[in-house]
């Protein structure tokens, strides 16, 4: 069974979204075993470097990777799939890894030192989005996937 590992910076604070990502998190172990990691945020101050904080942030994600994973940040400069090119895009890396390694950043996104050892980007949406609802819509975006792969009813 492929093996999913989400790291996102710092916890989700809005309930109704931590609800969703426990939601799907539970759907998807249907399909996936999955591992999710909440890093430490960087302090976020007036006339702190952003290069500082995502330096900081990057350094906590940076040691949580293993060398076995195929490793995928979630970026907007990023390739976007609308979902059956994600269902097979992820079918692909299933036949290829065994472990896939998903980043998502903090407000500030993701620093160039992840960005660089990505072997790919996704993009979810060229909206704009909160780093917290990036994370349920990459859920149930990546639920649906699972669907499709297994012709189940869900996706209409």
């Amino acid at each position: 069974m492929l093996n999913i590992k989400f790291i996102v910076v710092d916890r989700t604070r809005a309930p109704f979204l931590a609800q969703g990502e426990s939601f799907y998190l539970d759907r998807l172990k249907r399909y996936v075993h999955t591992e999710w990691i909440e890093t430490k945020p960087a302090s976020i101050k007036k006339g702190r470097p952003i290069h500082t904080i995502l330096a900081e942030e990057g350094d906590a994600i940076a040691k949580r990777l293993l060398a076995r994973e195929y490793i995928i940040a979630l970026d907007r400069t990023g390739t976007e799939y609308d979902s059956e090119g994600l269902a097979t895009r992820i079918e692909q890396l299933s036949l290829l890894h065994s472990h896939l390694t998903l980043i998502i950043g903090g407000p500030l996104g993701l620093p160039g030192k992840i960005l660089d050892s990505a072997h790919e980007k996704f993009c979810l949406s060229k909206l704009t989005l909160t780093h917290e609802m990036s994370r349920l819509l990459l859920l149930e975006q990546l639920y649906r996937a699972f669907t499709i792969i297994n012709n189940e009813k869900y996706h209409k």
